[in-house]
């Protein structure tokens, strides 16, 4: 769904690097929208992605906050400006698809997930997906906004056990009424919510990668993320395989343009 120009975490990627991006959007109408921006490189598919199976869209007031999981009213209405945007207004079934029977997500190898509660059913049905994916950035909730909803530990257990590693989190959340921080409703003042994460393949098995995906992983650390330490790792990995110096050259650009970095031997 639009909700601005150049919001989308992966937006300095897609400034540097000529990517081919694929997007969800199950609502038909703002699916036709992003279609019609005719981006180079842009598809998006009028699907709800989860595991494949139906299940009850719970379409809410603020649309972004629609889900496959019911809002939790009494536990949102403790914190402002949240039980407020998240008012269901409409209930309907619908039938999902699992990644994995896209055709056209064969070979991805960036994954961004915000599905409002659902992220592990939609990391249940990508098992084959997964298997080229190298960075996956994810909204996880510690806290259940939604009933029932999978939280952060399981989203963290199943990306570990498929060969995934947390590398960034940036935390999110509200302060509980009546409380306001700074005159803002949206703030966070201690209780964590949400948070955008970021895990990449395990550096540990960066060697069983092949050279073009620790190639591209270096590109998306580095462009999108600013990890230059990983993104280092991933070319030595490639250094090893390919016996380049990579590495070397990249370490020491680094250590020009960044006066807070320095490269120890």
């Amino acid at each position: 769904m639009l909700i601005g120009q150049a919001t989308e975490p992966y937006a300095r990627l897609l400034a540097t690097v000529n990517c081919d991006v694929l997007g969800f959007e199950p609502n038909p109408t703002e699916c036709d929208k992003l279609n019609q921006l005719k981006k180079p490189g842009h598809t998006y598919l009028p699907y709800f992605i989860a595991d494949g199976f139906s299940h009850t869209f719970y379409e809410c007031n603020y649309p972004m906050t629609s889900s496959l999981f019911e809002p939790n009213t009494a536990l949102c209405a403790k914190f402002n400006n949240l039980e407020e945007l998240m008012r269901v207004v409409k209930t309907y079934p619908v039938e999902t698809k699992r990644l994995d029977d896209i055709v056209e997500a064969k070979g991805t190898a960036y994954l961004k997930i915000d599905t409002q509660g659902s992220e592990v059913m939609v990391l249940q049905g990508a098992a084959e997906t997964l298997a080229s994916t190298l960075v996956i950035h994810t909204e996880v909730l510690f806290v259940p906004l939604y009933k029932y909803q999978p939280l952060f530990a399981d989203i963290d257990a199943l990306l570990r056990s498929s060969g995934f590693m947390l590398n960034q989190m940036m935390p999110a959340g509200r302060t509980f009424k009546p409380l306001v921080l700074r005159g803002d409703a949206n703030v966070m003042m201690s209780q964590l919510l949400w948070a955008d994460t970021v895990y990449v393949r395990d550096f540990m098995m960066f060697d069983q990668l092949e050279p073009e995906q620790l190639l591209t992983l270096t590109i998306v650390l580095h462009q999108n993320y600013g990890a230059c330490d990983l993104a280092q790792v991933a070319l030595a990995a490639y250094d090893r395989r390919m016996g380049t110096k990579l590495q070397r050259s990249y370490n020491a650009e680094l250590s020009k343009m960044n006066v807070g970095i320095s490269v120890s031997e």
